[in-house]
């Protein structure tokens, strides 16, 4: 429990720095935009404005589509330049870019004051942010293998279906191992 009381501390820390926040804001809406366009929920508009909402949307919205952890859309935003579908998957995306945004904030933080971990160069703080970076990617890698066209075996498609879940519990891990190695008064210095 000392982990995630440090670790909640340091994010509180970083969290404090405006520079810091407008990394984990930036991160996070970047990982959020790139998640929902992987999965084909935010696709380039044909110039129409609208919204339409399914007919039960409450229902609809924690109904599965295809494949584990994607679900059915409930409204449809055209907004000119882009179509947003707005399903349970925004909010999953939405948690995993959160998660995202305050890694690499946190590393941000760490790398601009590398005496809070105590760590003499601004390198080392650097390199925090690459587990973050690695795991915070883990839930595209269905994506980019189709992208890539690699052809998938059924055995690793089965894989693949966990790495949302997967990705996310690294980037807890992540999150605490950043964390709790952050001295709370060398960072407030």
């Amino acid at each position: 429990m000392g982990a995630v009381r440090r670790t909640a501390g340091a994010v509180r820390l970083a969290l404090g720095d405006r520079r810091a926040v407008a990394v984990v804001g930036l991160a996070t809406v970047a990982y959020l935009l790139t998640y929902l366009y992987a999965i084909d929920k935010l696709t380039p508009g044909n110039g129409e404005f609208g919204l339409v909402v399914a007919a039960q949307p409450w229902e609809a919205f924690f109904r599965q589509g295809f494949g584990t952890f994607t679900y059915e859309p409930v409204a449809l935003v055209r907004l000119g330049v882009v179509t947003y579908q707005f399903s349970l998957n925004t909010l999953i995306g939405l948690a995993i870019a959160i998660l995202v945004g305050v890694n690499v904030g946190l590393s941000y933080f760490v790398w601009r004051q590398p005496a809070s971990c105590g760590v003499g160069s601004r390198s080392a703080g650097l390199f925090a942010g690459v587990p973050a970076l690695l795991s915070g990617a883990a839930c595209c890698g269905p994506i980019v293998a189709l992208i890539f066209g690699i052809q998938v075996t059924s055995g690793l498609l089965v894989v693949f279906e966990w790495l949302l879940p997967i990705s996310a519990l690294l980037l807890v891990g992540t999150l605490l191992l950043v964390g709790r190695q952050v001295d709370p008064v060398a960072a407030s210095q």
